[in-house]
């Protein structure tokens, strides 16, 4: 069965494999968690875009509060909540002669409570933004919402009421919605108090993006992304263990391939699954080498053997990108993701993904004894060859692009993890590297993620505990309770959707330090 999501994609629906997926959705989990205490927002130069919270009195304070025209409260839940928020009012005075008008702002960071939303100038939609408006028209009410909110914060204002009467609250409260099992969770690593906080703040990140699929963020998006789900399934292996969420995730991508068998950069799941129509090749990659750790974590052969053509059609639409000396051509911007930098030239970074992906793919080949497993060596020799003769500077020992010489992070980490170099030469290449600090640097936990995999590539631990100590403990320093979307260090305003307001503060790709601490023993 064909659907066509644009004039230009059509795409394959394999109702077959969206059928297992359909069959491996399981219902979520619930755990009610009410607010611990009610705080005010306060300005501190110090902390990450300038504010942070001060608390005022414990929730059990709340009867104390009574609220009329013009006045509002904040809650603070003390943790990093995904779920439906309830509360109840009543009427304080004479009795309500007129509806109640509240407004509901969600934050998960302190700035999303102390800046006002009307002020948002981005370029991602302002519907992301996380407030609700209710009218209320007969008192005493228990509020229920029936919208999904992503949250730490709620500041509850009354818009309007009437002079005859006011509000107070109680049970302010959330049902929590996860498909991360608390029992199923390996214990804790016999690891510093330090990493036990990073690890316990990276699981409670994937937590809270284990949905009906993995989410890259369960405040903005709320959708599937393959290169989220490479990092969350990792991370998941060493923690929960819902392999079966993996699998789902996985004949999601298969069922809704293009004519041209690519699997999309991401999925939207309601009403029905259907895929945006954007196609990035390194996410296409990530296909195969999710699969590749799938089955090495499970051991499931049926599910290799049945997705296996899938993952091969991602190795042929990446080869397509590749030029008569096996060189990945670089390409206008949206081809590759990398990073979230505008800057940056792909062409390294994509050639040497492509050379990890293949080998990879080489593995599993010869698992299944597949007939591919010859051509994909061949392309596997070719493209090695092509990284190490017009990629690779002699005289300055780096990586460059072939093109404008570009020299960035992303070029050195690629082409250490595809192994283009010794161990020995490797790791000198990343200290040097280090010491040059190229003005291409990396800009989002996705993108230091393979930093640390590389430096532990090279078996230097020592460097990847202080890329996590560094730059995942900076947000820890910052007050993070779940790790962000994005995070420079020498720019703590910065977003690349034109506000930080619209930034995720609980993100998929941004959990995997549980991964490392856990599976490298950090």
């Amino acid at each position: 069965m064909n659907i066509q999501v644009n004039e230009d994609v059509i795409i394959k629906k394999n109702t077959a494999f969206l059928k297992k997926a359909e069959q491996l959705r399981k219902p979520l989990l619930h755990q009610e968690v009410t607010a611990k205490s009610i705080v005010e927002v306060e300005a501190d130069a110090s902390m990450i875009h300038g504010w942070k919270m001060r608390q005022i009195a414990p929730i059990s304070d709340l009867d104390n509060y009574v609220l009329g025209q013009g006045d509002s409260i904040t809650v603070d839940f003390g943790e990093h909540v995904v779920g439906f928020p309830s509360l109840s009012i009543l009427p304080i005075g004479s009795p309500p002669d007129a509806p109640l008008y509240l407004k509901l702002t969600f934050g998960e960071m302190p700035v999303e409570i102390a800046e006002p939303f009307a002020n948002y100038d981005g370029w991602l939609s302002k519907s992301w933004l996380q407030e609700a408006h209710y009218h209320v028209d007969v008192l005493p009410h228990t509020l229920d919402m029936a919208r999904r909110y992503s949250f730490r914060y709620v500041k509850i204002e009354v818009i309007d009421s009437s002079p005859k009467y006011k509000v107070a609250l109680q049970h302010v409260k959330i049902k929590t919605v996860s498909s991360a099992n608390p029992d199923t969770l390996k214990e804790t690593p016999n690891t510093s108090d330090f990493f036990q906080k990073l690890d316990y703040v990276s699981v409670k990140t994937l937590n809270d993006c284990m949905q009906d699929v993995f989410e890259d963020g369960p405040k903005r998006d709320r959708r599937l992304w393959l290169g989220d789900l490479y990092l969350q399934a990792q991370t998941n292996y060493e923690t929960f263990q819902n392999q079966d969420l993996v699998k789902r995730c996985l004949y999601l991508f298969a069922g809704l391939t293009d004519a041209d068998g690519r699997v999309a950069a991401n999925l939207f799941i309601e009403p029905e699954p259907i895929p945006d129509d954007t196609y990035l090749v390194d996410y296409a990659l990530y296909f195969m080498m999710t699969l590749h750790d799938y089955y090495h974590a499970t051991g499931d052969i049926d599910t290799l053997t049945e997705l296996w053509p899938v993952a091969l059609d991602q190795i042929r639409f990446a080869e397509t990108l590749l030029d008569e000396r096996y060189l990945a051509v670089e390409q206008p911007y949206w081809w590759a993701f990398m990073d979230w930098n505008d800057t940056l030239e792909k062409q390294v970074p994509v050639q040497g993904l492509f050379i990890f992906t293949l080998k990879q793919a080489i593995s599993l080949a010869k698992i299944l004894h597949s007939e591919s497993t010859e051509k994909l060596t061949t392309l596997l020799e070719n493209t090695t060859e092509a990284a190490k003769k017009h990629l690779w500077d002699s005289e300055q020992k780096l990586f460059v692009s072939s093109s404008s010489q570009q020299i960035s992070w992303h070029s050195q980490i690629w082409m250490v993890l595809a192994g283009i170099l010794p161990n020995e030469e490797a790791e000198a290449l990343l200290k040097r590297t280090q010491d040059l600090a190229p003005e291409i640097g990396l800009t989002t936990p996705f993108a230091h993620h393979f930093l640390v995999e590389a430096w532990l590539k090279v078996g230097n631990k020592e460097a990847a505990k202080q890329v996590l100590v560094g730059y995942w403990g900076d947000m820890l320093h910052q007050g993070a309770d779940t790790f962000w979307e994005l995070f420079k260090p020498n720019n703590l305003s910065f977003s690349p959707y034109g506000s930080h307001l619209i930034n995720s503060y609980c993100h998929a790709w941004s959990c995997t330090p549980a991964y490392f601490i856990r599976k490298y023993n950090l």
